[in-house]
């Protein structure tokens, strides 16, 4: 098989799965037969791919024309390459963590709930593999639809109210500015095309970078770059694998990826590196960095102290972009990968709290790490993530911004990460704390031990890879190294 092949093979896996387990809503055991197969099969395509990618190669789709100057078309760069290998290494954990907490809540709808994971993450390797703007575009939106359904799953009056949120930032962001700034780029360049370099004229006026700037960081609503976030928190009605496919694998993931791979190969590094830290992205990440973690602090419900940790983290990654160095680019893509080790599992502690002990609030956790210690130490890791402490992978991508807020003497970032790593410590290491050091204050009405096999497993794993990239970070490494040099 040619590597373009390959490409559309990992774009339509996920589809054909998400037919098998349509069709298979009767028999739950084959449903989620298909669900774990198919996931297998996606990362085999989609780790094939990589080394091609890492000896310099771009494998390529011919371009599919829709309109005149309108083509879909794929090609893998680098970043791309890293986004799709987070998303479908952790499908398949996240899969086999979805088993475990649909089946023990007993939650309903779990066929429409798989056949949408399963679109959900066509869409997110559509967006990894998008060749150019209007490729990214149409994934990007297909994305957005396909997870409404999940963040309504549950059918009650809140998830419909947070579902109408979720689907009305998104869609508005997206049409009016994202849509906009595309239209405008191939009306300013004659192309839609990422190229090294960027396409835009490096000379371009103050005034036309602003708004520019402005279209596309605000038109990725998925980003969370304050005010258009609160979208994310609503979301946390949602069953528990969907909290992690949102935070984790697929939508914010895919938004901080397209604001990277924008800055990078529509506007170019030189292009915003001429602004350097007077930008008005990187104060509003910043921004967004400090005000989210100030607002988690403040969360007694664990999964919207984890909403709004997400929300921060993920400005570390628009404020690197931004910074245009390449440091701080590496440092980027880096968080991209580590911050899903870390998030996903601290989601997944949450939701086996949520199965084993039936509870949600962070101030009736105390001495819950007794009962539930592999939870609670795949927690711990989780946040130590968060918080940028070694051996775990969080700490990579704060080393590498930091570093390049230290050589241009970016006084802003410095105090932005300083304070935020503070923060971050304040909001996480209390839970983990009384979780093993306070006694409980209210027996539970029913002894309880860890989560089901599936749910402690797929947390293990997650926990696990998040150190073990600290210590082997090669392949992540290499693909940021080569994305700065292009």
């Amino acid at each position: 098989m040619m590597a373009s092949d390959f490409i559309m093979a990992a774009i339509l896996l996920p589809l054909v799965g998400a037919a098998f387990i349509a069709s298979s809503g009767a028999r739950p055991n084959l449903r989620e037969g298909y669900t774990v197969v198919f996931g297998v099969l996606l990362i085999i395509v989609v780790y094939s791919l990589a080394p091609d990618v890492l000896a310099g190669g771009r494998p390529a789709t011919q371009g599919y024309d829709v309109l005149p100057g309108l083509s879909i078309r794929f090609e893998i760069e680098p970043l791309g390459m890293l986004f799709a290998m987070v998303a479908s290494g952790l499908w398949i954990i996240n899969s086999l963590y979805s088993i475990g907490y649909m089946r023990g809540n007993a939650e309903p709808r779990q066929t429409q709930f798989y056949t949408a994971f399963a679109v959900a993450i066509a869409s997110t390797i559509g967006i990894a593999f998008a060749g150019n703007l209007f490729t990214l575009f149409l994934f990007y939106e297909v994305l957005t639809l396909s997870t409404y359904p999940l963040v309504t799953h549950s059918g009650k009056p809140e998830a419909v109210r947070a579902g109408r949120i979720y689907l009305g930032i998104l869609l508005t962001t997206s049409i009016c500015f994202l849509l906009s700034g595309i239209i405008a780029t191939y009306f300013m360049t004659g192309t839609l095309d990422f190229q090294p370099g960027g396409i835009f004229d490096p000379l371009m006026s103050a005034t036309m970078f602003g708004v520019m700037s402005l279209l596309f960081i605000y038109g990725v609503g998925k980003a969370a770059v304050m005010p258009v976030h609160r979208w994310l928190p609503a979301a946390m009605v949602a069953p528990t694998p969907v909290s992690a496919l949102l935070h984790a694998v697929a939508v914010v993931k895919a938004g901080v990826f397209t604001i990277v791979k924008i800055i990078v190969y529509v506007f170019g590094l030189d292009l915003f590196a001429t602004a350097g830290s007077t930008s008005w992205v990187v104060y509003a990440a910043g921004f967004t960095v400090i005000t989210a973690s100030v607002i988690a602090l403040g969360q007694d419900n664990l999964k919207r102290r984890l909403a709004y940790s997400t929300i921060s983290q993920l400005s570390y990654v628009v404020l690197a972009a931004a910074m245009a160095t390449p440091l701080a680019v590496m440092g980027a893509a880096l968080h991209i990968a580590a911050h899903a080790l870390g998030k996903i599992t601290l989601f997944f502690a949450a939701g086996s709290i949520y199965t084993a002990a039936h509870k949600t609030e962070i101030s009736q956790m105390n001495g819950i790490g007794r009962r539930m210690p592999i939870t609670m130490i795949a927690f711990a890791i989780g946040a130590l993530g968060m918080i940028g402490v070694p051996p775990t992978a969080g700490f990579l991508g704060k080393w590498y911004i930091l570093s390049s807020a230290m050589t241009s003497a970016d006084i802003f970032v410095l105090l932005v990460i300083f304070a935020s790593t503070l923060l971050n410590a304040a909001y996480f290491a209390p839970i983990v704390y009384n979780a093993f050091m306070k006694p409980e204050d209210v027996k539970p009405e029913h002894e309880h031990g860890e989560a089901p096999w599936p749910i402690v497993l797929a947390l293990s794993l997650t926990a696990a890879g998040s150190i073990a990239l600290f210590f082997y970070p090669d392949v992540p490494l290499a693909l940021a190294q080569q994305l700065v040099r292009s």
